[in-house]
């Protein structure tokens, strides 16, 4: 049985797009599922695309999300590492052949000239492709040319039947070969274009499944031909669905974030952002939501990935890092809240008092970012009421609730949790005031929220002084 091998191959252009982690995503269960091999490759060809550091960025996000390659860049596979800007010896090796068995021919044509094709094939509503100008000059003169000439070098599509793609996932799409452009596979700079690269990579890499984006579908066919015109047996196709936007459009910075970056500077854990995209077009075939990284291994399969494009629905994944964020191991919970507080610059120079701050936040927030909006009222002198907090605030006998609150506070020296317990009771006997006709104005007129941290934990962190100011301003109010 063939040994199941699947590659990701980025070009390291900027970020790592959420549609570029779920196609490494994809790769990666499909992999681990059939006990195979995950590739990284480095597409670099287009050097005026390259962006420095873009590759340390996405081996960083890779392994942030969890998602562990066995051949690549910095890895000591039988492969690797996999620059293909290191491997222009071997695409040039290749394309020597093509040239030689008539299956590619070398382009002369002008930036110009092509520009102005264009133009006027669109004017005449016609497919944008390459005209054939320079298809059928002879070698001998073809030859010669390329030693003084600039030229790119194209794949010699037939101008006649069809080429079927047996995809996995849509099934078998055909395509009218007369509607192939002669695509160029290497530029005059002597770089390959992605074409020829992928093709020479992926069969020298033993590539057994190509899973990759519906964008590259229409590509496709160029590369079947490549393999027949080497005589190779290709891979596997798979197509994944686009990611789309709530309206439908396709996924971009437009509309909203789109990086894996955007997300981890929110403060999105890498389980909950992994589990989000996993069913960006997958699912296990039940109502199942909430996955390990273990349980998508052991359930994903092609057959189950839709054709349909996945709507990427921000407000599910913020509702899902939420349900992440309470399912933490207090621990580890605590020191992840602590570096936010950190990063926030938030101290209320008491470890305890922070660990309870951070505890205290924790069934309020669906990101870690949220942390400093809700930890505010730890740190302000005069709160900025809801309009529901304002709403109970107002009311006549708040002010009553209020006013004896402040009387009573300045017996209790330090105002412990007991002590607090102590003064609410007093409060509740002499005022009649009981319920939430109680509660809802003391969270309100302390919090500024009708909602959030449990005000034994708010009155432990702001202490005596502070909660007294905050119920001052409430009876100015």
């Amino acid at each position: 049985m063939q040994e199941v091998r699947v590659r990701f191959a980025p070009s390291p252009t900027g970020f790592v797009h959420v549609g570029s982690l779920r196609t490494a995503l994809y790769n990666y269960l499909f992999a681990r599922h059939n006990k195979g091999k995950f590739i990284l490759r480095i597409e670099d060809t287009d050097q005026s695309r390259f962006v420095e550091g873009a590759v340390e960025s996405l081996i960083k996000a890779l392994s942030w999300a969890g998602l562990d390659y066995d051949e690549g860049p910095e890895k000591e596979g039988a492969y690797g590492p996999y620059y293909q800007s290191q491997r222009l010896d071997i695409y040039k090796e290749h394309i020597d052949y093509l040239i030689e068995k008539g299956w590619a021919y070398p382009c002369f044509c002008s930036a110009e000239r092509l520009d102005n094709m264009r133009k006027e094939q669109a004017a005449r509503n016609e497919a944008i492709m390459y005209d054939g100008a320079c298809r059928n000059i002879p070698a001998a003169e073809a030859n010669q040319r390329m030693k003084s000439e600039s030229c790119v070098i194209r794949l010699k599509v037939p101008q006649k039947g069809e080429t079927i793609v047996d995809d996995l996932i849509r099934g078998k799409v055909s395509f009218q070969n007369n509607l192939i452009d002669d695509q160029a596979l290497i530029k005059s700079d002597g770089y390959p274009t992605y074409h020829l690269a992928n093709v020479v990579d992926d069969h020298l890499m033993k590539v057994s499944h190509v899973i990759r984006g519906e964008e590259w579908l229409p590509s496709t066919p160029k590369h079947i031909l490549l393999y027949q015109a080497f005589g190779w047996e290709a891979p596997q196709f798979a197509h994944l669905p686009l990611l789309l936007n709530a309206d439908r459009s396709k996924l971009s910075k437009r509309q909203g974030d789109v990086s894996v970056e955007d997300y981890q500077v929110k403060g999105i854990l890498p389980q909950a952002l992994i589990n989000f995209i996993s069913l960006l077009g997958w699912s296990k075939g039940d109502d199942q939501e909430i996955f390990t990284l273990d349980e998508s291994i052991e359930y994903f399969t092609l057959e189950r990935v839709n054709k349909a494009g996945a709507v990427f629905d921000i407000h599910k994944l913020e509702w899902m890092n939420g349900m992440y964020i309470r399912s933490l191991p207090e621990d580890e919970y605590v020191k992840i809240g602590l570096e936010w507080l950190e990063r926030e610059n938030l101290d209320t120079g008491d470890a305890d008092k922070n660990k309870a701050l951070v505890l205290s936040l924790r069934n309020g927030i669906n990101k870690f970012n949220e942390i400093k909006e809700r930890a505010a009222l730890f740190f302000t002198d005069r709160l900025t009421y809801s309009e529901d907090a304002a709403g109970w605030i107002v009311k006549e006998e708040s002010k009553i609730l209020f006013q004896k609150m402040y009387d009573e506070i300045d017996q209790y020296p330090d105002l412990t949790l007991d002590d607090f317990k102590v003064l609410m009771k007093t409060v509740q006997k002499e005022t009649g005031i009981k319920g939430k006709e109680l509660w809802m104005p003391v969270r309100a007129a302390i919090t500024g929220l009708t909602e959030g941290p449990e005000l034994p934990v708010v009155i432990s962190v702001l202490g005596k002084e502070k909660v007294k100011k905050f119920i001052k301003q409430a009876i100015d109010k």
